[in-house]
């Protein structure tokens, strides 16, 4: 019998922690959520807009990171050690790059993107919106090289560091929080300051643990001082269609939630509240796709096309068995969960709460195929066909069919969320048939 590369227990040693890892990260978006909740409406819908951007930006980082986690994957799955460390040293040094680019761009320009997006919105909401967004502009570089940090880490199947970094930069920012917010009293800037405070320590804390010598695939001072534009290319050949796909994947977001915005704040904030509570139905698929580039990564590397079919395969009936408990614990305390939020109208409430079960009913059955199972495509270098799945569905249904069923029709966000589903049936359709076919397999090119 073939030897695996990765056993059971491995497996799960690297889809825990980053299950972990994604659960805190939504954590910290719902202390958030429920913590300005304390300072009105207009607080939560400005917070909640300029998420909607800040996500824009962070795809970017992800995506570049996804990119070089593919490429050190495949070298690791090769057994080329020396190229694996050049590889996360060029990730380390283009990670950098982006955020301080991002940063610069966000802070001269916040109120011309805040008007773009969001013009129609009530003057509160706006002024809080632009407190929130030029201080978490400045830690984009930091929060960009703790994501190029961690995907370093997950390449060779250690997720257990990022998800320690994590915690802390999770405890940072919730303590700061309830500390700016209920004993400070500073409002919207409250939740802003320790976001800031906590992505610059993960940067150091995750940067210096990677460069610890014992480190199997450690960061070495060469890989940060020469640049290679070879092993950048390869990175960005991966990174830069899944920059395209998720960046315009969240400016639709940004579009829709326009719309949205259209129908007042009490829309609004049902959306954010709903987008929150949403988030904890697909954590572990969240985990499972990053798992699914590691694995699928080495096996690429290792030349074997077949382990890639088998772990797929696994990797997949595991997102469904999971997402299917969550989501469906989410459907019977949906009624807790949104009671959470403190100072909501009635209207708001139930708005939020029918859009959490649109969701988290349909997610059950359609998203571990709509946003896992690309990852497996990506790992094995079919970037350019998950890109334009991607790209298509979003603005044939996410933004078109937004704009029919939302404004045109007058459904408001319910239509947003009708058109949501729209779009996940179109991308399993060709995600399905695109893994069935074997085409993926033409662009299998080991490193």
């Amino acid at each position: 019998m073939k030897q695996r590369l990765f056993s059971n227990e491995r497996l799960i040693k690297l889809i825990i922690p980053l299950a972990i890892e994604q659960g805190l990260s939504i954590f910290v978006g719902m202390c958030d959520g429920v913590m300005v909740s304390s300072v009105g409406e207009a607080a939560i819908s400005g917070v909640s807009l300029v998420d909607m951007i800040n996500a824009v930006v962070l795809v970017l980082f992800a995506a570049l990171a996804t990119g070089g986690a593919v490429v050190t994957s495949q070298f690791l799955g090769a057994r080329k050690m020396e190229k694996a460390r050049q590889s996360a040293g060029q990730l380390v040094i283009m990670a950098a790059g982006l955020g301080v680019i991002a940063t610069a761009l966000c802070l001269l320009f916040a109120e011309e993107m805040m008007r773009m997006f969001f013009g129609s919105i009530d003057h509160d909401v706006m002024e809080a919106g632009l407190i929130y967004f030029r201080i978490t502009a400045l830690s984009f570089p930091f929060i960009a090289l703790y994501c190029a940090g961690a995907a370093i880490f997950r390449s060779v199947g250690n997720s257990k560091v990022s998800m320690q970094v994590s915690l802390l930069m999770n405890a940072i920012n919730i303590t700061g929080n309830a500390l700016c917010i209920f004993v400070l009293k500073m409002g919207v800037a409250g939740v802003a300051i320790p976001t800031l405070v906590s992505r610059i320590v993960a940067a150091v804390v995750i940067l210096a643990l990677a460069a610890n010598p014992k480190q199997e695939l450690r960061l070495e001072k060469q890989g940060l001082v020469h640049i290679d534009n070879r092993m950048m290319g390869n990175i960005l050949r991966i990174g830069v269609p899944s920059a395209c796909e998720n960046s315009l994947f969240q400016l639709g977001r940004l579009v829709v939630v326009s719309m949205i915005a259209l129908f007042g704040t009490t829309q609004t904030s049902a959306n954010a509240v709903a987008n929150t509570l949403d988030s904890l139905g697909i954590v572990i698929g969240q985990a499972m796709g990053l798992a699914m580039v590691t694995v699928v990564g080495q096996c690429v590397g290792a030349g074997d096309p077949e382990q890639v079919k088998y772990y797929v395969k696994k990797l997949m009936l595991w997102t469904y068995i999971l997402m299917g408990i969550t989501n469906g614990l989410l459907l019977i305390f949906v009624e807790q969960m949104v009671g959470l939020y403190r100072s909501l109208t009635p209207q708001t409430v139930e708005l939020a709460e029918t859009l959490v079960r649109i969701h988290a009913g349909c997610a059950i059955l359609m998203w571990p195929v709509a946003f896992v199972l690309p990852n497996a495509l990506r790992a094995a270098n079919d970037v350019k066909f998950t890109m334009w799945v991607g790209v298509g569905s979003m603005i044939a249904f996410r933004v078109l069919g937004s704009w029919i069923l939302c404004v045109q029709m007058e459904m408001g966000a319910i239509g947003v969320w009708c058109a949501m589903v729209m779009d996940w049936v179109c991308r399993l359709t060709f995600f399905i048939t695109r893994m069935v076919s074997g085409k993926w397999q033409s662009k299998y090119i080991p490193s």
